[in-house]
C-alpha cells in the first residue's frame, strides 16, 4: 500500500531546460461541455494550466465554447456545430485529437466527460471516440456513464477513471457507498484488475489503483464538495499524463495536488471557497 505524499511531485516537477520548447510539457485536449453546462471544460482547462501543461485546446458545443473563449484569453475554445456532442463531430474530433499528437510529438492527452449529457446519442459517440484513440485519456463525469455500458473498450489502455462514489457503482455495479475503508480499497483494486484500466476513486481518502497496487491519498477537505473541484482533478490529470507518465502515478499525483490546493483554499475561504480558488492555489502546492 502506497501513501500519497509530496515526494510523488519530485519526480514529475524537474527544472525545466533553459532551452525547451513549446508542447515539452505537454498539450491536453478537453472534450466536454453542453448548451446548458459551460463550466466544465474552462475549470478542467485552468486547472491543467496551473499544473504545467504547456497548452490546452477545448472542444466544445458552440455556445459552451462561444462562452468558454470570452471567459479568458487563455483558453483555445474549438467550436462544434450544435448543441451537444453528436455523430457528426467525431470525425472532428478524432482529426483534432490526431493532430494535436503530431505538432506535440506525442506528449499529449485527453480531458473527457465534464457536462456533456447522458443521451443515447451522446453515450454511443463517446465510446466510439474513446475506442479509436490510443492516447493518455482521462475518463470523468458523463463519459463514466458511456464506459460503463462498454467497458471493454478501454481494456489495457493508458486511462484513468475518476468516479465519486456513485459513479463507481454505475461504472462497475459494485456498491462502495457505507463500505469500510478495507472493503472500498479491495473493491477499487478488484475492478481496476478486472477493467484493466486504473481507477482513482475520489472520497474523504482517494483511492488509486491500477489492479496491481493501491495508493492513497489524504490531501482534501469536507468544504471540496462544491461543483466542479472534479473537474479541476480531471484537469490536473490530464495536464500531468502529457508528460508521459503513466496513470497510476499521475493519479496519485493530481489527488495530491486537487487536495492540498483545496485545503489551502478552504484555509482562507471556508464555507465562501469555490473551485476557482482551489485553481488559484494550485501554484503555492508546487511551490513546496
Amino acid at each position: 500500500m502506497i501513501k500519497v505524499t509530496k515526494n510523488i511531485l519530485k519526480n514529475i516537477y524537474k527544472k525545466r531546460p533553459r532551452d525547451a520548447k513549446k508542447y515539452d510539457y505537454g498539450l491536453l485536449t478537453v472534450i466536454g461541455g453542453s448548451e446548458f453546462y459551460s463550466g466544465s471544460p474552462a475549470l478542467s482547462a485552468m486547472a491543467a494550466f496551473r499544473s504545467g501543461v504547456d497548452m490546452v485546446r477545448i472542444i466544445a458545443p458552440k455556445r459552451a465554447a462561444d462562452i468558454i473563449a470570452s471567459f479568458s484569453p487563455n483558453l483555445a475554445a474549438y467550436p462544434l456545430i450544435g448543441k451537444y456532442f453528436d455523430k457528426e463531430d467525431l470525425p472532428t474530433v478524432l482529426s483534432q485529437t490526431k493532430a494535436a499528437e503530431v505538432v506535440s510529438h506525442g506528449k499529449t492527452a485527453i480531458v473527457i466527460g465534464g457536462g456533456m449529457g447522458r443521451s443515447e446519442e451522446i453515450q454511443e459517440v463517446i465510446l466510439e471516440y474513446l475506442s479509436q484513440i490510443s492516447v493518455p485519456c482521462v475518463i470523468d463525469a458523463d463519459a463514466i456513464y458511456a464506459v460503463a455500458k462498454k467497458p471493454e473498450i478501454i481494456a489495457g489502455k493508458n486511462f484513468l477513471i475518476t468516479p465519486h462514489l456513485y459513479e463507481f457503482f454505475v461504472l462497475t455495479g459494485k456498491e462502495v457507498i457505507g463500505k469500510t475503508d478495507e472493503e472500498k480499497i479491495n473493491l477499487v483494486k478488484e475492478e481496476a484488475k478486472r477493467l484493466q484500466t486504473t481507477i482513482l476513486l475520489k472520497g474523504a481518502i482517494d483511492i488509486i489503483s491500477d489492479g496491481k497496487e493501491v495508493a492513497l491519498n489524504t490531501t482534501g477537505s469536507g468544504f471540496m464538495t462544491k461543483g466542479g473541484m472534479g473537474d479541476t482533478l480531471a484537469g490536473i490529470a490530464g495536464a500531468l499524463l502529457c508528460r508521459n507518465i503513466n496513470a497510476f502515478e499521475a493519479g496519485q499525483a493530481a489527488a495530491y495536488i486537487n487536495g492540498l490546493a483545496g485545503e489551502l483554499a478552504v484555509k482562507k475561504l471556508g464555507e465562501s471557497v469555490m473551485a476557482t480558488d482551489l485553481i488559484e492555489a494550485i501554484p503555492e502546492v508546487l511551490r513546496r
